[in-house]
């Protein structure tokens, strides 16, 4: 039985919810989202709640629950709080700069690198070797941090690289003689 589909989600006030068919769009103050039910699973939305309903015999259907409910809850907190993950450079000569929506990396490699952010995700650079993704969709805003890291993930054995601020890597010791 999944315990997180029984859990209600609560809608914050300035957060829009609508419920057509199996599809249920949020609008907040950051942005709006959109998602499509699993045919199993009934949505209701009572005074500032939002409750999943299954058939509890079915497995698949408690899965898809548990599921819906969670990405609900994200969208409900994206559109109203918003997401963010920061990275950090660590290494000689590394850097980044954010102009717009375009991140300019310097990364180590013969040429810098440009990534373009998509629509919805905001990059910004506080310092040269910080970087911070923000939106409202979580799904989104942690696919650009792992694609900007995935230009220079850390190494082991000097730590260099572009890393989550919060990941540790493990540190390897050095051939010796």
């Amino acid at each position: 039985m999944s315990r997180i589909a029984k859990a209600p989600v609560t809608i914050p006030s300035g957060v829009d919810v609508k419920l057509e068919g199996n599809s249920m769009t949020v609008k907040g103050k950051i942005g709006q989202l959109s998602f499509d039910f699993n045919s199993a699973i009934s949505v209701a939305i009572n005074d500032n709640t939002i409750q999943m309903h299954w058939d509890k015999d079915d497995k698949d259907a408690t899965a898809q629950a548990g599921t819906a409910r969670a990405i609900v809850n994200n969208m409900v907190t994206g559109v109203s709080a918003g997401f963010e993950k920061k990275l950090t450079l660590i290494g000689v000569g590394y850097r980044a700069q954010a102009k717009d929506n375009v991140l300019n990396l310097s990364l180590g490699y013969s040429h810098p690198i440009d990534f373009v952010a998509p629509a919805g995700i905001i990059v910004e650079t506080p310092t040269q070797t910080d970087i911070i993704v923000r939106g409202s969709d979580k799904q989104q805003v942690g696919q650009v941090a792992a694609k900007i890291r995935d230009f220079r993930p850390p190494e082991p054995y000097k730590g260099k690289g572009v890393r989550y601020s919060d990941e540790n890597v493990a540190r390897k010791e050095a051939k010796k003689k």
